[in-house]
């Protein structure tokens, strides 16, 4: 959430740079609002000081014998104008934090124009795509012929875009996550986190998952409170310190969880129908950082430099971009996507994305900072996938496929696994 005087300043430009994401800022209604709300507290405050004044007199006039019938009534009058000034001031409070709350994020002004991933700009990448003297299958085809992916069956549970593994490909899954888990914590520094899975709405508030975002949620039905699936564990990663003052001398911190996640892809109906790319739940490491303002570049190099990481620890071919100003999520001044090598579809595929959301969650979750000279602020919040495991699952039996349909697992995962290669027929070999 802004700063309404920011947005207000002209030297900020917001119009301009929310314009660069398709949103139109209606400068006029928030100037009334904000003029409203700030005439009002003013009137309140003289009001206040008025039923003081009037107090004592009343106090004054007693003592000396006289009938203070007068001031008292003037006296109730302006406690009740005082009342209804405060009742003013918190409907207006109201309205202007209503206003704030569907405002996005300040896009990054090195971001590239555009509105759509065919408008990101490529910026670093690692590995060359596999090149095979065989037609090379997509993960479907794979998982379902090895008997480790049943698709089927997932959909007789549950409906379309949910999935079951199976077998050695579940003990895949787990591999997955206890390595990526153990990367991040041993060798990146980040504490482990086990996180309620189902959060309520001041919690998807102060990320800006809500009120934007209400019909891609799923939303539980229990009588007695509402609660909401977590759509990932950037929500109460983020949140753990929602309301708090940070020492930052402490900072930064560095979180991470392994969570289910899940998300209704209102509005994807049609697209990635077939598979683990696009799915109602999904487990999935994520990476929270906390820092100051001043530290957040460097941080963002660093959180993006561990996602890439676990990408070429799996000796998998990516490429990273910097999205457009236009393609960005709602809360982001910046993202920079991680795009896997999928030879099943001939193509990158977006596989982590890193983002820096400035003092913007900050602001909205109430996370403060306070430094040892006293001065105060909000702090800056980053996240990153680190990774999806039903994605990276796809990356290694896609890359990883042999003509004979076997598929090879990376060196890395071998310790977890412990066996080196899923045989055509389905079992496993060194």
């Amino acid at each position: 959430m802004h700063d309404p005087r920011s947005l207000l300043d002209p030297a900020t430009d917001a119009v301009r740079k929310l314009a660069r994401r398709g949103f139109t800022l209606d400068l006029a209604a928030l100037e009334k609002l904000f003029s409203q709300r700030t005439a009002v507290i003013g009137q309140a405050d003289e009001s206040r000081a008025e039923v003081n004044r009037v107090a004592k007199e009343v106090g004054a006039a007693a003592r000396r014998g006289e009938d203070v019938t007068a001031l008292k009534a003037n006296a109730r009058a302006l406690k009740t104008r005082v009342q209804e000034l405060e009742e003013q001031q918190r409907q207006l409070a109201a309205e202007l934090e209503e206003f704030l709350l569907g405002v996005p994020n300040l896009p990054s002004d090195d971001l590239p124009d555009g509105t759509t991933d065919a408008d990101a700009e490529t910026v670093g990448g690692w590995g060359e795509p596999p090149v095979f003297d065989f037609e090379p299958r997509d993960h479907v085809e794979l998982g379902e012929r090895l008997g480790i992916l049943d698709f089927a069956r997932a959909t007789k549970l549950a409906g379309p875009r949910f999935s079951v593994a199976r077998g050695i490909g579940a003990r895949l899954e787990r591999a997955i996550a206890t390595f990526l888990l153990e990367l991040h914590t041993e060798r990146h520094g980040y504490t482990e986190f086990s996180v309620p899975v189902m959060v309520n709405r001041p919690t998807m508030t102060g990320t800006g998952q809500l009120p934007k975002f209400e019909q891609d949620l799923f939303r539980t039905a229990a009588a007695d409170r509402e609660l909401f699936l977590i759509p990932t564990a950037e929500v109460p990663l983020t949140n753990l310190h929602a309301g708090e003052t940070l020492a930052a001398e402490d900072l930064p911190f560095a979180y991470t969880s392994n969570t289910p996640c899940f998300r209704s892809e209102a509005g994807s109906y049609g697209r990635d129908t077939r598979g683990l790319v696009r799915l109602h739940q999904f487990q999935k490491v994520e990476l929270v950082r906390f820092c100051t303002p001043e530290r957040a570049a460097q941080e963002f190099d660093v959180l993006l430099s561990h996602a890439e990481t676990c990408l070429r620890e799996l000796g998998l071919a990516y490429r990273v971009v910097k999205l457009a100003a236009g393609d960005i999520g709602f809360s982001a001044e910046r993202t920079y996507d991680i795009e896997v090598w999928l030879p099943g579809q001939r193509q990158y595929r977006e596989i982590s994305s890193v983002s820096d959301f400035g003092t913007f969650q900050a602001r909205r979750a109430g996370i403060r900072t306070k430094a040892k000279d006293g001065t105060r602020g909000f702090a800056n919040t980053l996240n990153g996938s680190g990774l999806p495991i039903g994605r990276t699952l796809v990356a290694i039996l896609e890359q990883n496929q042999q003509a004979d349909g076997s598929v090879v697992i990376p060196p890395a995962l071998v310790p977890y696994t412990r066996f080196g290669r899923i045989n055509a027929d389905g079992s496993v070999g060194e």
